[in-house]
């Protein structure tokens, strides 16, 4: 089979389109021939082989990857026969084998997919959607709500805005650049604006017409959050799921305790506890796949060839994508 892999912890370079042995499956395990594969920023930080990893380093050579989606070609021994030929996708967990033509998973990790969905969608409803749910949980949105969504125009970003909307919410996408502001309009947004522009705040402050936020999902932190926590009102919320913006925003137990604000982050070990571990992780797949197949989410998606899996994560690590970037052997 072909593959990404990576020889040696670095640049994107390092990511190399390459003939490797095709894995076979053991007890309990099926294998899927790859129809997409999901690239996430994790995947970037383990490319670079970053001591300050949240999670252990891989063994090298590794093939990255974590979220793969395709049918079911081979089973094996004592797997339930009904698998094979099945659309599936699957959350590898923090197992490496993605970015591959062919890749092996336990048999309970697998989720039937849905036949109004595609690869790429499920790829990005059973990582992403299942994130956003988690998040989502943290926030009892209502219609009264006035909402903040940065990086708007991302995976996790675009979910919230068509969740927020689909309440009845008042929705201000932030995001950089005209073109993913604009994407970010046709998703329904009520307010779209571009964090580049100096005033941006100023802009939002104006279209509300001098309603204050009541809730902010942050997923940047940084000059760009805290521009954000400014248009928050009494009782507002600050609801942290990332940090690309430089490093997560300080807020001090004055500032909230004066303005009536709390800030929580929402992801790691806050999360696995709110949803009840790995099988309510599991559970929020399965909601954010009945999601896609209803129509209330629709995932956003780019796509890049799985030779150019390099060039995916330099997409990724300079903010030029929208949506959820997957690879398609």
């Amino acid at each position: 089979m072909r593959a990404a892999r990576l020889h040696a912890f670095g640049p994107a370079e390092n990511l190399t389109y390459e003939l490797t042995e095709t894995p076979e499956p053991g007890p309990g395990q099926v294998r899927i021939a790859v129809a997409a594969a999901g690239v996430h920023v994790i995947d970037t930080v383990f490319r670079q082989g970053d001591p300050k990893s949240p999670y252990p380093l891989p063994e090298l050579p590794t093939i990255p990857g974590r979220e793969v989606a395709g049918t079911v070609d081979a089973l094996g021994e004592g797997t339930d026969p009904r698998w094979l030929g099945r659309r599936v996708v699957a959350h590898l967990g923090m197992l490496p084998g993605g970015y591959a033509e062919v890749a092996v998973t336990d048999a309970e990790k697998l989720h039937e997919l849905p036949e109004n969905v595609d690869f790429a969608g499920g790829i990005a409803m059973v990582g992403t959607g299942r994130t956003t749910l988690g998040i989502l949980r943290f926030a009892d949105l209502t219609a009264l709500d006035v909402v903040i969504v940065t990086a708007a125009a991302g995976g996790i970003g675009s979910l919230l805005v068509q969740h927020a909307k689909n309440l009845g919410a008042t929705v201000v996408g932030v995001a950089g650049g005209p073109d993913k502001a604009d994407r970010v309009r046709t998703l329904g947004a009520d307010v779209a604006v571009d964090y580049n522009a100096p005033d941006w705040t100023d802009r939002v402050r104006a279209a509300l017409g001098g309603r204050s936020a009541s809730i902010v999902f942050d997923a940047v932190s940084g000059p760009l959050g805290r521009g954000a926590v400014d248009l928050l009102g009494k009782g507002g919320r600050h609801l942290v799921y990332g940090w690309s913006g430089g490093g997560p925003l300080e807020l001090g137990e004055e500032e909230l305790a004066a303005r009536g604000i709390s800030s929580t982050t929402v992801v790691g070990p806050a999360m696995m506890q709110r949803i009840g571990g790995p099988e309510g992780m599991r559970a929020l797949a399965a909601a954010a796949l009945e999601e896609a197949a209803a129509g209330r989410l629709v995932p956003a998606v780019q796509r890049f060839p799985l030779a150019e899996a390099a060039a995916a994560h330099r997409a990724l690590e300079t903010r030029a994508t929208m949506g959820k970037v997957v690879l398609i052997p």
